[in-house]
């Protein structure tokens, strides 16, 4: 006799039941499987989602809240991934969920605009998550951020440092490094490339190179800011290519330090014979840049990972003594594009 398949009348909402009986297993295989548990076959899994897919079943995450007291998803909010270190950071925070179990719902603020942040916070804090990674939000305020009280939050650079946990890069230690490695060399005067107006991390490398300069008693000159794009580190390059007394630059990421080789290279000034470059970053890109670009390397993906593991340790509430400040090193790569300054 031929086998047959059953089939489930169609109802108006499917239950975690009805998909149990469908692809013949049990309800607690139906749960492990719409948490992403491992402890299921390969062919009972498929077998499951293939019934899901049938039945148009979606795991009610508000019931599973209130049996387990968790959505097992987290909120991100970003602005503007088109910028590598958001871009980085963003990735490895979503990677370090799902590691930990957890989906993640991203919101990118494409602007600093109070109204649009509020929009983003209020959406994600009252959708079904456990706990919210902030990102790159550089100059909006305190008032823009309503969360719920009880809604465990976790910030990288921006201006929400010290009103919630936060992970951030060792930014001054770094800075100080690629401004020291240039006066080493024996550069008496060094310019800067600096981010963009009102960043956080930008405000913190520029008032870390006009420290370092100030102590060795040298002038400083004038900065010009730049976007974090490559374009603007040309645009800026352009104009310090055509100044003789400039012969050493720091810049606040890769990006526009890129744009500046380029601008050097299109004046007739070799890098580092002329002048000497420094970035801020790391980005795979800066090892290809010629000549190869010396730069201040941030570990993107420990930083993400270390967003991650600071939330879910306030959600399971097992942060205890944690600190809630967690600095993260920098290294400064050298590379060909500095040298000592000709004679």
């Amino acid at each position: 006799m031929a086998a047959t398949t059953r089939r489930i009348p169609p109802t108006k909402t499917p239950s975690i039941s009805d998909v149990a009986r469908l692809a013949g297993v049990s309800a607690q295989t139906v749960s492990r499987v719409s948490r992403g548990a491992t402890a299921v076959s390969p062919a009972t899994k498929e077998r499951v989602l293939l019934a899901m897919s049938e039945l148009g079943y979606t795991p009610n995450r508000a019931a599973r809240a209130l049996r387990n007291g968790a959505y097992g998803s987290l909120g991100v909010i970003a602005q503007q991934l088109e910028r590598t270190g958001d871009a980085l950071t963003t990735t490895a925070v979503v990677a370090a969920a799902q590691e930990l179990g957890y989906s993640a719902t991203l919101v990118e603020v494409r602007n600093q605009d109070p109204e649009e942040i509020s929009q983003a916070t209020q959406r994600l804090s009252h959708s079904a998550i456990d706990g919210l990674v902030i990102i790159g939000i550089d100059n909006a305020s305190l008032d823009a951020f309503a969360l719920p009280a009880n809604l465990p939050v976790v910030v990288a650079d921006s201006r929400l440092v010290g009103r919630y946990p936060s992970v951030v890069a060792n930014q001054i230690r770094g800075m100080q490094d690629a401004v020291n490695h240039l006066l080493d060399l024996g550069h008496r005067r060094v310019d800067h490339v600096a981010g963009a107006e009102g960043s956080q991390p930008a405000s913190v490398r520029l008032a870390t190179w006009r420290r370092c300069l100030t102590e060795r008693g040298l002038e400083v000159p004038a900065a010009h800011h730049g976007d974090w794009t490559a374009e603007s580190g040309y645009r800026i390059g352009q104009l310090l290519a055509a100044d003789p007394e400039v012969k050493a630059v720091s810049c606040a990421n890769d990006e526009m330090a890129i744009g500046v080789l380029r601008a050097m290279h299109e004046a007739g000034r070799s890098v580092p014979g002329d002048v000497s470059v420094v970035g801020f970053d790391g980005i795979a890109l800066s090892e290809y840049t010629y000549p190869p670009l010396t730069t201040v390397r941030q570990d993107f993906s420990r930083l993400g990972h270390e967003l991650v593991n600071q939330l879910v340790s306030q959600i399971k509430g097992t942060a205890g003594n944690r600190a809630h400040h967690l600095v993260i090193p920098t290294s400064l790569t050298v590379r060909g594009s500095t040298a000592p300054p000709r004679r």
